[in-house]
């Protein structure tokens, strides 16, 4: 018989075998000896944490004649047929690769026949969110409407892409990413069963780089028993996964920590010439850094992910600063999204490197009698406000005296009015020409379930947003607050999500133009009055127009913005509010 993957002879059976998902397990054996089960089952969560395999024991578990306290013998022919995927009544699709209407009509058709050997049919869709728009309407019939004795289990890695309307007609378990203490105690066991030695410390390091996942753990430890030699060393394991040993990290963190940019490069190229990945690099800075910051301020190793408390780390994380480990965290990560774009990391990395190993800013504030400048301005400021407040008790003494004289050491200075968001009348312009009330119809029926669809940052954005017009390519939203338009219009991430999102729900993409709320009437009028002006050009050009331009043209002390947009739209339609 040909070798197989240890991912799948150590593959659970039993709920009790999976692995750091205590809650779910629970929840479905409960279900299962009281009776309790539902027709419709979402299975979500990381790759390799589970969820197809619960889904199976769960189907056997429902058909199990010799079942006991919602867990399933294993034994009987039924459960047999399950492990070996033989039993017609539990049939299990991958949507990545059927994910079109006629397959899905095909299971809808085949699900109103009886089973023929098991209790219960059990249809389990793997990566479900792949499946077309049609095919999860189709899937939605037979949702609403389930025949007897039939239980749809649907596992994703990306739930936000299922439709909300299948979402609410099934029970959700959310699959987390399980502990590295509990991947090193199922590696150890299976070890055991094979007679194999190991160093703890090699199984801790497997586990970080599986980064929560069973099976990428599994798959690791099976490339480290074929490069061992009977016995999984720590060293070998470092040199499979591509991971950096604890001291070198400590080394690398401490040449940030103390300036020292020389030693900062060398330890940097020694790392990268070794064969080291630079995206685990910078994932180790991290949570070595994040281990260091929260060993300094609760003393506690229970709380590390990734780092061993020993003698050496506890001096560092003692003698490090809150403020540059703060700093270590925020520039590596900023290099991990400039690396993820780049086929450069060692370019990126060494700026990171010299960035990091300068001294702060901070330790270099200028000090004014041995305090900071910001202190000396905060007392003037007071100084300030005591002459202020002497002014208004003089104003109140003086009565009906008339108003006192203005001292010439208190100015009165003009507010500075705040730049307002400048709306792109070009892009507006193009999609009004092709706007269409059917098109905007269609956002106005998916805009919520969008913003429900979107991360909670991007959520926080479009909260007070509101489609105004659309037309086939693209649509413009207004906002309330002008900052809230500009971050819409520059968030790339949250533009490619709304594009994506209306791609798979109305079949095409649109471009996102935003507006703020206040100006939107005065952009919609200056279309009219262009597509006006376009019919009839010449109009305007007598008595009455020359007149309205002399009026537009503002006098040069009014402020310059005021003065673009009267000339743009005109004193008619412009209203000035301070």
């Amino acid at each position: 018989m040909s070798y197989q993957a240890l991912y799948r002879v150590w593959r659970p059976q039993r709920f009790s075998d999976v692995a750091g998902q205590e809650a779910v397990t629970r929840t479905l054996r409960n279900a299962l000896s009281q009776g309790n089960t539902s027709h419709a089952y979402l299975f979500s969560g990381p790759r390799g944490t589970g969820k197809t395999s619960a889904a199976k024991i769960f189907a056997k578990a429902m058909n199990c004649p010799h079942a006991q306290d919602g867990e399933p013998c294993n034994a009987c022919e039924i459960c047999e047929g399950i492990t070996m995927g033989r039993l017609n009544d539990v049939i299990e699709i991958d949507a990545a690769s059927n994910n079109g209407v006629e397959e899905i009509r095909d299971i809808r058709e085949k699900a109103n026949y009886a089973p023929t050997q098991a209790e219960y049919k059990v249809y389990i869709i793997d990566e479900v969110h792949m499946l077309s728009m049609g095919a999860f309407n189709a899937l939605l019939k037979t949702l609403e409407e389930p025949p007897l004795n039939v239980v749809f289990i649907l596992a994703t890695t990306e739930p936000h892409k299922i439709p909300l309307t299948i979402i609410s007609r099934t029970q959700r378990f959310d699959f987390r990413r399980i502990s590295a203490g509990d991947i090193v105690e199922r590696m150890a066991y299976i070890l055991k069963e094979k007679a194999v030695d190991y160093e703890e410390d090699a199984l801790l390091a497997i586990a970080k780089a599986a980064e929560g996942g069973m099976r990428d753990a599994l798959s690791i430890l099976d490339q480290a028993l074929s490069f061992s030699n009977g016995l999984i060393t720590l060293e070998e394991t470092l040199r499979i996964t591509g991971s950096i040993t604890q001291d070198l990290l400590g080394e690398y963190v401490s040449s940030a920590l103390n300036s020292d940019t020389e030693k900062g490069l060398e330890l940097l190229h020694h790392i990268l010439q070794e064969g080291k990945d630079a995206n685990r690099l910078v994932d180790d800075a991290i949570l070595f850094c994040r281990d260091l910051l929260i060993f300094k301020k609760t003393g506690e190793e229970t709380v590390l992910k990734m780092s061993k408390a020993d003698d050496r780390f506890k001096k560092l994380a003692e003698a490090a600063k809150a403020d540059k480990l703060y700093e270590i965290i925020r520039v590596m990560n900023q290099t991990q999204q400039e690396i993820r774009l780049s086929s450069h990391a060692e370019v990126y990395l060494e700026v990171a490197t010299v960035r990091l190993t300068q001294p702060s800013a901070h330790s270099q504030d200028p000090v004014v009698h041995g305090a900071p400048a910001d202190s000396q301005e905060l007392s003037a400021l007071k100084g300030k406000m005591q002459q202020m407040q002497k002014m208004i008790e003089q104003l109140q003494e003086s009565g009906a005296k008339g108003p006192a004289p203005k001292p010439a050491a208190v100015q009165a200075r003009k507010p500075r009015k705040q730049q307002a968001f400048k709306v792109n009348n070009v892009q507006v312009f193009k999609i009004l020409d092709k706007a269409t009330k059917d098109d905007l119809n269609k956002l106005k029926d998916v805009w919520p379930d969008l913003i429900d669809y979107l991360p909670a940052g991007q959520k926080a954005i479009m909260k007070t947003s509101n489609p105004v017009a659309a037309s086939p390519t693209g649509l413009v939203v207004t906002f309330d607050y002008d900052i809230l338009c500009e971050r819409a219009s520059t968030d790339t991430f949250l533009l490619e999500s709304i594009g994506d999102y209306l791609e798979k729900v109305i079949g095409h993409r649109a471009e996102l133009c935003t507006v703020p709320s206040e100006q939107w009437p005065t952009v919609r009028q200056a279309f009219i009055k262009q597509m006006n002006g376009n019919g009839s050009a010449d109009d305007s050009s007598g008595d009455d127009g020359q007149q309205d331009r002399q009026e537009d043209t503002a006098p040069a002390e009014e402020d310059a913005l005021v003065s673009e947009a009267i000339g743009l739209f005109g004193k008619d339609i412009v209203q000035i509010k301070e």
